[in-house]
């Protein structure tokens, strides 16, 4: 497979910054996220931001990254940062709440 093979599966950490925390953003990317058939999870960062971390086919991957930037409808998705993730991902898509 090639690196530009949408079918490559790969991970990333996405940082949402902005409203995203008491409006249900990681109920609502757990669903998008296991619609689009990513393993991974999401969680709240102490300072207000989520976390998302993500593994699947670049397109799903892509397709995440795009909704996040609407995310929940009471979010005010204000950036949305993303870099490669290399750790395994194991399982489902679950709001973490650690």
């Amino acid at each position: 497979m090639s690196e530009d093979d949408p079918k490559q599966i790969r991970g990333r950490r996405f940082l949402v910054e902005g409203r995203v925390q008491g409006v249900s953003f990681r109920a609502y990317t757990e669903r998008q996220a296991r619609s689009l058939g990513l393993n991974g999870w999401v969680r709240n960062l102490p300072g207000g931001a989520v976390e998302v971390i993500a593994r699947g086919e670049r397109q799903a991957l892509q397709a995440l990254e795009r909704w996040l930037w609407e995310g929940s409808p009471m979010a005010k998705v204000r950036a949305v940062t993303t870099r490669a993730y290399v750790d395994a991902v194991e399982g489902d898509f679950q709001v973490r709440w650690d």
